[in-house]
């Protein structure tokens, strides 16, 4: 099965859960109750009553994946990871529903990435008419779709569906024959995982706390495009993150509380 296949057939399974998350939630919000309110309204009318969605929110933050490429192995013939670094921006788009301060919840966000690597690869043959080890530098730009799966208190579940644009350099790195650049390629990447996250509580009254948590990213991506087509060189493969995590949403979310706070004394 090509890498293009194995990623649609993941797609449909990522819509498909989160179909069957979106109907849940719309069943939970149209639910009904016997409860009557003391203005005489009926129960219908008080559920059906829903907020305007808020302003959207802009979140950052840096991105640490291991990669384990097809190209990339041991010399028992397994891959090893390779340490892919990135930053990652975009915004919260909020739920209909309002929460307290520093405790913003969204149905979904979405943005921008940039990642990069300069890696050594130590197997000759990998590029055409090359028996030497080479060095690529890879510079990757991604467009991201993330909607949240869970959202309760300090736990996050969400599915990341990204697609991108990839540019690569090979270079010698003999120093008998000094020839400098090899090959340039290009390549169109496309990825989906599923994103588990914690963020730790405010303690004692103190809420710079819950500006951080951990993050546990796996997922797959998908090279849809070659990079060079007559070469050995794959980036298809299995992904993994793991590591703290910052939340500036948070951050801005309590810098408005203590504004508004200031402003109403």
């Amino acid at each position: 099965m090509t890498s293009l296949w194995r990623f649609v057939l993941l797609c449909i399974v990522w819509m498909g859960s989160y179909k069957a998350t979106l109907a849940q939630t719309q069943v939970n919000i149209r639910k009904p109750t016997n409860l009557t309110t003391n203005a005489g309204q009926s129960p219908d009318t008080v559920n059906l009553r829903v907020e305007k969605p808020k302003s959207l929110t802009f979140t950052a933050s840096t991105d640490q994946r291991f990669y384990f490429f097809e190209d990339t192995r041991n010399d028992n013939g397994k891959r090893v990871p390779v340490s892919v670094y990135g930053i990652r921006a975009g915004f919260l788009y909020p739920t209909r529903k309002q929460h307290e301060p520093g405790g913003l919840r969204a149905a979904f966000k979405a943005g921008a990435g940039f990642y990069f690597l300069n890696q050594t690869l130590d197997r000759p043959g990998l590029l055409p008419n090359t028996s030497e080890s080479v060095k690529r530098y890879l510079r990757i730009a991604t467009l991201y779709f993330e909607p949240y799966l869970y959202r309760k208190k300090a736990i996050e579940v969400s599915l990341p569906l990204e697609i991108g644009y990839g540019h690569s350099r090979y270079e010698l790195i003999s120093d008998q024959t000094r020839e400098g650049e090899v090959a340039r390629g290009v390549f169109i990447p496309a990825g989906v995982g599923i994103s588990a996250s914690y963020q730790f509580p405010v303690l004692f009254g103190i809420r710079p706390i819950h500006w951080f948590g951990f993050n546990v990213l796996t997922g797959y991506r998908f090279i849809l495009k070659r990079d060079v087509p007559d070469s050995n060189i794959n980036y298809s493969g299995l992904y993994l993150s793991i590591g703290p995590s910052f939340y500036l949403e948070n951050l801005t979310s309590d810098f408005k509380y203590w504004r508004n706070k200031r402003k109403n004394k």
